[in-house]
């Protein structure tokens, strides 16, 4: 019973796949350098600091049934980090790589790739449910035991999103800021004090997937975007804030990521395999 969120939720993308829209599909990739800070209690007491590197794949579509109001959006990160305590002793170095489907019901706006044809259609409003799950890691190149730290979780997030279109002279620029915030989810961590040798050697297991909520896990992620049409494709500047904590099995975590990101959004309109062998 555990796992019937999962399940549906799999069950759910796989039976909206054919019910992809024939609007323009969103295609963003987004290349980005900030920083974090992080602290994690079970490979150090003290918290890290340093540089991040970070690349985003969006894709957007709509969805053919509810009108298409209902759009699909799916995002792929993949991060890496250097960091180091203020004593530059020891350096933390981290990876990672995220997913997320979120299902965002539009109440105002139009579809993604197409214009406004009117004042009102200039602004943007969806909101809908998220499953994201995430995979990483974190080493310390000072510690001789337990020098590594694995990072695995997933978790169901509501996710809003605002956004406004408007000219300067001829071009079009759009203003847009999403943000996500975990509400249920599950991690893996380790106990205090307990190995990872314990765990998946001697098979001394202690609590070691956890429930995370807002109350032990209290995270949220915004990306505020500007997209420039430029010739066929269309620039887009993001700031990323990144926020991710959690408490549980007497051990603390914390990441904050401060993030600029540069990249480039193509719409791309797809056709049914029917009128493409009608075409030919």
């Amino acid at each position: 019973m555990k796992h019937t969120p999962t399940i549906l939720w799999l069950w759910l993308c796989i039976c909206c796949a054919p019910a992809m829209a024939q609007a323009p599909v969103a295609r963003a990739h987004l290349f980005g350098l900030g920083s974090v800070r992080q602290l994690d209690t079970y490979l150090s007491p003290l918290e890290y600091r340093g540089p991040k590197f970070l690349y985003l794949n969006e894709t957007e579509r709509p969805l053919t049934f509810m009108g298409d109001r209902v759009q699909f959006q799916s995002t792929l990160q993949l991060d890496f980090s250097l960091s180091k305590p203020a004593s530059d002793k020891a350096k933390y170095m981290g990876a990672g790589i995220g997913y997320a489907a979120t299902f965002h019901y539009r109440f105002l706006g139009t579809p993604p790739g197409t214009l406004p044809t009117d004042r009102r259609s200039r602004f943007t409003l969806m909101a809908g449910p998220q499953l994201a799950a995430n995979l990483g890691g974190l080493y310390n190149t000072r510690n001789g035991n337990n020098p590594a730290q694995a990072y695995l979780g997933a978790h169901l997030a509501a996710s809003v999103v605002a956004g406004y279109t408007f000219r300067i002279r001829r071009m079009p620029l759009t203003l847009r800021d999403q943000l996500d915030v975990p509400l249920l989810g599950a991690m893996f961590t380790p106990a205090y004090g307990q190995s990872y040798y314990e765990i998946f050697s001697l098979e001394h297991s202690d609590h070691n997937i956890r429930t995370t909520h807002p109350f032990n896990a209290p995270s949220l992620t915004n990306r505020f975007t500007i997209d420039l049409p430029m010739l066929r494709a269309t620039m887009r500047l993001t700031y990323l804030v990144d926020v991710r904590q959690s408490d549980v099995n007497s051990l603390r975590r914390h990441a904050y990521t401060h993030a600029f990101m540069i990249g480039w959004v193509r719409n791309i309109k797809l056709v049914p395999p029917q009128r493409y062998a009608t075409a030919r």
